[in-house]
């Protein structure tokens, strides 16, 4: 029901750059799937996604890792991308040449793909525009950069807000049952109990 794929580039913001490795997250069965964060390199998505139609291609948010392949996987698949509205900014940074995505997500939406259920969860800090992806009947949060094992994501950076995020955590995520598991923008699995003893 759930796979990833590792993909591996840069990260670039603020005048400087980054290696980066991230997880894309594919959601749905063998006929339908969502593509959750299109970073680096389309080819070895759309390769794992197969036949298997994609109903959307989600970004959590717009930081250039996580949209990188959005454009082309979009256009190889003929698949809509998702984003939230206050991300545009930092999509303009990533794709100067290219208009932000026409379908927004918005706090509280739905997604379904499989007979499952994803509810957006606006999650500011990180930057501004933030979601993550909750499935209750997966028992799984998708968190992109917002959370991860070991507490909140990063906030040195233009578009983010350390208090900002640790109110969202707590406020959206902290409030989920503590053995939801969280899949991560970048390295390992955790679980929203384990997590809520690093940031209280």
């Amino acid at each position: 029901m759930i796979g990833r794929v590792i993909t591996s580039g840069t990260f670039s913001l603020d005048g400087g750059t980054w290696e980066v490795d991230n997880n894309v997250w594919l959601i749905g069965d063998e006929r339908e799937v969502i593509v959750v964060d299109a970073a680096h390199d389309a080819e070895a998505i759309a390769a794992a996604v197969g036949d298997r139609r994609v109903l959307a291609i989600v970004c959590t948010h717009a930081h250039d890792d996580h949209v990188s392949a959005a454009p082309e996987l979009s256009r190889k698949l003929a698949a809509p991308v998702l984003l939230h509205p206050e991300e545009h900014v930092l999509w303009r940074l990533a794709h100067p040449d290219t208009p932000p995505p026409d379908a927004e997500l918005t706090d509280g939406d739905v997604l379904r793909v499989a007979g499952t259920a994803l509810r957006v969860v606006h999650t500011p800090g990180h930057s501004p525009g933030s979601c993550c992806l909750y499935a209750p009947d997966l028992n799984v949060v998708f968190s992109g950069d917002t959370l991860f094992q070991g507490g909140p994501g990063a906030t040195g950076r233009s578009y983010s807000d350390a208090d900002e995020i640790v109110a969202s955590i707590r406020s959206r995520l902290l409030t989920l049952p503590a053995a939801t598991e969280v899949r991560t923008g970048h390295g390992d699995s955790t679980t929203i109990g384990d997590e809520a003893e690093h940031i209280g």
